[in-house]
């Protein structure tokens, strides 16, 4: 549907109405530039995420299609629309010619928990980033976006979501995909569209001064028990470091590629965000890319932790100007103990598993993640079959187990699996037989029935591009939530 122009603001409109806090705006304008969104010739709601309006305050029954419209279509709000500035590491070398491009930060409200998130735009015009760019999204990007945030969300990652996807009727001319391809503006939410580059732009104009207002800002939004702290800043990296092993472990147990970590796309508070050309993994396998242009695979799913880890050690030098660079190699230093902690629990409660005792969880853990990669079992049915077939009998009775898999085939495959079997069972039986009832919804919870593949998403896109029908993409999300 094409919803008619508005000559006025709509004073009524809930977006209108939220208690925006120029938090960021306030730093000063050493940090953004102003701008203005661009005019679309049309606006079709394709995607609105009601399940984010009740922590917004809002019921979803009083915001209606109109109401996004004007607020994330026309941006006929009074906001200030901020195009912040960064430089960050692409690929491994430095680029200091960054910054919003295709964006802007729309506008900053108070969560119903009291915590501060971004309304941030993409593909709402150009800015002075564009570097001759069109300042556009793809329809596609915008729905491969939707999708990734709503799947890793389900799968319990740290991560932004989409607010909103509108089509706005233009033709777009991309190398990456069929062309002319048509256009859309999306409002991703966030905890925060600062990033590790945000420092790194200080550091390269040599703005000490501008360093320490801003992490001031961070400590206070984002970190706000370290705030009285006398060591709040060594802290408040050492912290960074753990959250950012803990996501990265986040994504590789959920089987997740994101394809392009660069400082820029690394945020400051520790969450993913900004989904381009990422993938799932379906067969296990460290050397799995996602994007077409890491021709050496610098950002391949076995390569995340440690790229992570390098892009910590970049920000030292950002830093260095605030923070002691020994206090900050003393936070770093705990990294892969964050990690490693992190990831084997992850991949515990996708077994089923809360706790089990040390001489259970790591045989276990060793054998499972040995069997992936040895067999190259496909890495979402492996764990979708074992959901499905689990049992509490399992415990008691070996032969209740099944002694075949989809996900296996020849003779070594099937010896291998009855020796994980067996070490399965050994971990069933370190539990009491009435936390059977908790391994069985663990599994569920930890391991979604459908995994964002690219064929799905591609089936999708599809329809839309051939025959303009979205309810493949509806159906998907659907089942994606479930």
């Amino acid at each position: 549907m094409v919803f008619p122009v508005s000559t006025q603001t709509d004073t009524t409109n809930p977006f209108f109405q939220l208690n925006y806090e120029p938090v960021l705006e306030n730093l000063g304008a050493d940090y953004y530039d102003r701008v203005t969104a661009a005019e679309f010739p049309q606006h079709l709601l394709r995607f609105r995420n009601d399940d984010l309006l009740p922590e917004l305050g809002l019921s979803p029954s009083e915001v209606s299609d109109t109401h996004f419209i004007d607020a994330f279509g026309r941006f006929q709000g009074n906001q200030p629309c901020l195009a912040l500035r960064y430089h960050g590491y692409q690929f491994g070398e430095y680029n200091p010619y960054l910054g919003d491009g295709r964006g802007f930060l729309y506008g900053q409200v108070r969560g119903r928990n009291g915590e501060l998130y971004d309304f941030g735009t993409k593909g709402s015009g150009t800015t002075p980033y564009s570097r001759g760019g069109d300042g556009r999204l793809t329809l596609k990007g915008g729905v491969r976006e939707v999708l990734a945030a709503e799947a890793l969300h389900r799968m319990g990652v740290r991560t932004s979501r989409c607010l909103s996807l509108i089509e706005t009727g233009q033709a777009l001319w991309r190398g990456d995909e069929p062309s002319p391809t048509r256009s859309s503006v999306m409002i991703r939410f966030s905890r925060s569209h600062l990033r590790f580059g945000t420092f790194e732009r200080l550091h390269y104009l040599n703005r000490a001064d501008l360093m320490r207002p801003l992490l001031n800002h961070v400590i206070e939004q984002y970190y706000p028990h370290l705030q009285t702290n006398p060591d709040r800043y060594p802290l408040f990296y050492a912290e960074l470091v753990q959250r950012t092993a803990e996501l990265v472990a986040q994504w590789m147990a959920a089987g997740f590629c994101h394809a392009v970590l660069n400082t820029d796309n690394m945020s400051i508070t520790g969450e993913s965000f900004d989904y381009g050309p990422y993938a799932f993994m379906n067969q296990f396998n460290p050397q799995f890319t996602a994007a077409y242009f890491d021709y050496f695979g610098r950002y391949s799913y076995g390569n995340q932790p440690s790229i992570c880890y390098w892009n910590l050690e970049m920000l030292q030098m950002a830093l260095s100007t605030v923070i002691a660079p020994a206090d900050m190699e003393r936070g770093l230093a705990q990294f892969h103990d964050h990690y490693q902690a992190a990831y084997h629990q992850q991949i515990l409660y996708k077994l089923g598993f809360d706790r089990l005792p040390p001489g259970q969880a790591k045989p276990l853990l060793t054998l499972t993640l040995k069997f992936l990669n040895d067999t190259q079992a496909s890495y979402p049915t492996f764990f979708s079959e074992l959901t499905q077939q689990f049992s509490p009998a399992w415990r008691e009775d070996p032969n209740s187990m099944p002694s075949r898999a989809v996900c296996v085939n020849t003779p070594e495959q099937i010896e291998f699996l009855e020796q994980w079997r067996k070490q399965y069972r050994q971990a069933l039986l370190s539990l009491p037989p009435e936390e059977m009832p908790q391994v069985a919804d663990r599994l569920k919870r930890y391991n979604p029935s459908l995994v964002l593949l690219r064929p799905e998403i591609e089936a999708v896109w599809e329809a839309i591009a051939q025959e303009d029908n979205w309810q493949p993409f509806y159906d998907l999300l659907q089942k994606i939530r479930q």
